[in-house]
């Protein structure tokens, strides 16, 4: 039987599957409308793209750790229950170790790859577990490292990955603690750029307290102001969580060099759901 585009069209219309998969059921069921409706729901394809227009600010932040590798994903849904599913778990899981055995080169190719494990699509499987798990679910973002890796995740809701010259795990697991704890920007100084030392050099020399005072002393006082500004967004330079009284830069002095470091926290710049609780309720009463 001819497939036409407006039985494809009104197969995506009923249940929200992508236009590849609303082919494929009608080709499958030779144009059978109903029966494509089934085949589309046994396989978890049916209303899941339906559901790709909802705000998805809530997820896990997950980690996997190799040998010689390691990677930190962020996959989001829509509410924080869905969160604790056992079964997004597993899939947020399952998608760091991929990352970091599969070696994806953007959130696109990883994809279009085939999952290991299931030997399916990942896009496929994701659109699978919006149909079970009835949220919108998305992959958001990765970050990889070769080498020495070692991580750090807080909940789920932030994550912490580093790349060291050498392997020591307590101090690598040390060193992860206190960035998820203490959110630097940077390394060391000389990373910080020439712009933001400026930014900030102009809005402290503004400030009212300072207005009045003599051009030469305003120019230390901001001085000094911004070298401390900037001491505090600085690893090296921070004072160790666990022990302030030295530096991070001071822990690990002659033992290894942090090469890298990415800290995520979940949502962070996305649209957040704005609902109160008697919305909630009127929804799921409406539902």
């Amino acid at each position: 039987m001819n497939i036409t585009a407006q039985m494809v069209k009104e197969l995506r219309d009923k249940t929200g599957a992508g236009m590849m998969d609303a082919k494929k059921a009608l080709v499958e069921t030779d144009g059978n409308m109903e029966k494509a409706i089934e085949v589309l729901r046994q396989k978890g394809m049916a209303s899941a793209d339906k559901k790709m227009g909802r705000i998805a600010a809530e997820g896990l932040i997950a980690a996997s750790i190799q040998p010689n590798s390691g990677a930190m994903v962020e996959i989001n849904c829509e509410t924080d229950f869905v969160a604790k599913n056992e079964e997004f778990k597993e899939l947020t899981s399952c998608l760091a170790e991929m990352v970091t055995t599969t070696n994806p080169s953007d959130v696109d190719s990883l994809l279009a790859s085939t999952c290991p494990k299931c030997g399916k699509i990942v896009s496929e499987l994701i659109k699978e577990k919006i149909a079970s798990i009835g949220e919108k679910i998305t992959f958001r973002r990765f970050v990889r490292y070769e080498g020495n890796t070692a991580s750090y995740v807080h909940n789920g809701k932030i994550g912490v990955l580093i790349k060291t010259d050498k392997k020591d795990d307590e101090l690598m697991n040390d060193i992860c603690l206190h960035i998820a704890s203490s959110a630097p920007e940077f390394i060391s100084r000389n990373e910080i750029p020439q712009s933001v030392i400026d930014h900030e050099t102009e809005i402290e020399m503004g400030k009212e307290d300072l207005l009045k005072k003599p051009e030469q002393i305003r120019a230390k006082i901001v001085e000094g102001r911004v070298n401390k500004l900037m001491a505090s967004r600085v690893l090296l330079e921070q004072p160790f969580i666990k022990n302030p009284d030295i530096t991070v830069g001071q822990l690990i002095e002659g033992k290894l060099t942090i090469e890298k470091f990415t800290r995520y926290v979940l949502g962070e710049g996305l649209e957040k759901r704005q609902e109160n609780f008697a919305d909630e309720v009127m929804n799921q009463i409406k539902g």
